[in-house]
């Protein structure tokens, strides 16, 4: 019981340093290029989930920034839940 515990608390701290590190990821790489903005302007070219992560994949390649997926993942996921709202 005791394990289970342990485990199911390593998860919740890996998920919550994993926004954490998204939401630092977004301030320190993505506002190089553009501010917030971007994620709420009427003609934006983002319109779907998928299409979100090309565009992170997107900019990862353009700034060099080299990215594992892990952290493509939570910069879409932070994204999503704080500006775009996709299903």
């Amino acid at each position: 019981m005791k394990k289970l515990l342990l485990a199911g608390m390593a998860l919740l701290t890996a998920g919550a340093a994993q926004a954490q590190n998204a939401e630092e990821l977004v301030q320190r790489d993505c506002s190089r290029c553009h501010g917030t903005e971007i994620y709420t302007r009427a003609e934006r070219r983002v319109g779907n989930i998928n299409a979100l992560e090309a565009q992170v994949r997107r900019c990862d390649a353009n700034l060099g920034t080299r990215w594992f997926d892990e952290d493509i993942h939570a910069v879409v996921k932070y994204l999503n839940n704080n500006h775009y709202k996709f299903k």
